[in-house]
């Protein structure tokens, strides 16, 4: 996809980004080489033939194989600045990045040896290539409560180092409700909350209810199914609850971009912005992203500047961080 020259010198915020999901094939064989491990592809290209998703499930199959490379804290320093270069590239001036610790402790990499790959990179990133960012902390829904809190017990220890936490994986028959006691302690140690609402699952509407009255999160990840239900929609308006969406995955896993959505969810006053969720797998960046939805939509500079400006007014940056984000994007 050919990005135009007024996205890609927009300055950006990425709010929804798994690094695990930003494992690129030619990454991925340098360190299944480092590791002494035998993958069932023989070149990048091949990697990238497999991915074949129609479904979140069929996804997460391929994303979790992925994973079983990184082994030390060298390969998430190099999965991290890997991708901090290629946002900075794109002009992402912030960035808040999803990490999945369950996905590694579960095979025998510690908690420490993650979070010290990642933040390693993320210093490194800012001072050379002057993009800033923030860690927050996922659990995996398909695995128990107990094994989240605990997670969360572990990551005590690195708090100065997490702005918030999440939760991902797959939503089928996991509803936000299974963790509200995690995600309540969470909140007293001071961590900030959001939560993927992936888009067109069963009781989608359903879960976004208990995100709101039950978990009260300060963000929502997806979760444009909200139009379903118009007093949601003034609720999360009303008390500036914003969502991260992720027009090219939506693509691969749902009946399409859901741009229309975006726009209308955006008329009404929604603190919309768009993400990357899992590049490398579903094949585009924030930059690709903003396009699509230029593209689809034929939006003016305005409306993608607004969604820019969203994810500003949404995140988590410091109040500082945010007036100079403001200002640089409404210089662009």
């Amino acid at each position: 996809m050919k990005i135009s020259p007024f996205v890609q010198k927009l300055p950006k915020v990425e709010l929804h980004l798994h690094i695990e999901g930003t494992l690129e094939p030619e990454l991925k064989f340098k360190l299944a080489e480092r590791n002494g491990i035998k993958l069932a592809e023989e070149t990048p290209d091949q990697v990238r033939e497999s991915y074949d998703f129609d479904d979140l499930a069929s996804f997460l199959a391929a994303y979790y194989d992925g994973m079983n490379v990184l082994l030390t804290a060298e390969d998430f320093y190099d999965l991290a600045m890997a991708y901090l270069s290629k946002a900075a590239e794109q002009n992402v001036r912030y960035v808040e990045i999803f990490f999945d610790p369950q996905a590694h402790t579960c095979r025998g990499v510690s908690f420490h040896t993650v979070i010290h790959g990642l933040h390693r990179a993320q210093v490194e990133a800012e001072k050379k290539l002057g993009i800033k960012s923030a860690l927050i902390m996922c659990f995996l829904r398909d695995f128990q409560a107990e094994y989240a809190m605990a997670t969360l017990t572990q990551a005590l220890d690195y708090k100065h180092w997490i702005i918030g936490v999440g939760l991902d994986s797959d939503e089928t028959d996991n509803a936000p409700e299974k963790f509200a006691e995690v995600f309540a302690r969470a909140r007293e140690e001071g961590f900030l909350l959001t939560m993927h609402a992936d888009v067109d699952i069963k009781n989608s509407i359903e879960h976004i209810r208990q995100l709101i009255e039950e978990i009260k999160v300060d963000r929502i990840d997806h979760g444009t199914n909200v139009i379903e239900n118009p007093d949601y929609v003034q609720y999360l308006v009303d008390n500036k609850i914003g969502l991260t969406s992720c027009p090219v995955s939506n693509t691969w896993v749902s009946d399409g971009s859901k741009t229309q959505l975006i726009k209308q969810l955006s008329d009404k006053g929604m603190k919309i912005c768009i993400n990357s969720d899992d590049p490398a797998y579903f094949g585009g960046y924030i930059g690709e992203n903003l396009q699509l939805v230029a593209d689809e939509l034929d939006a003016d500079e305005d409306f993608l500047k607004q969604l820019c400006l969203n994810a500003v007014d949404i995140s988590w940056a410091t109040p500082t961080l945010k007036h100079q984000l403001r200002e640089e994007i409404a210089a662009c």
